[in-house]
């Protein structure tokens, strides 16, 4: 299993349409979109999950594709990056 980043995504964009856009390169297993807790709008990036071979097509396929007004960016998470917050000194 292996989790994409996908950003730049237009503030419109639902969980159903994001699955229906990455179904066509395989199975997605989960989907968290980054909502912003007052407005409820999406922040315009999220994670999704899929098999290995299939999250690799969806980035041939879908990194750089134009998605509204927006132009998708879809990679791998990056899990070294996950602790975001520095270490105090």
């Amino acid at each position: 299993m292996k989790k994409l980043f996908v950003g730049s995504l237009p503030h419109d964009a639902t969980e159903e349409s994001i699955k229906t856009l990455f179904a066509e390169f395989g199975t997605v297993r989960s989907i968290e979109i980054a909502s912003d807790i007052f407005s409820g709008r999406n922040k315009g990036f999220g994670f999704i999950e899929m098999e290995g071979h299939e999250a690799r097509a969806a980035i041939a396929g879908l990194n750089g594709k134009s998605m509204g007004d927006k132009l998708l960016v879809v990679k791998f998470e990056d899990p070294r990056k996950q602790g975001r917050g520095g270490r105090r000194r």
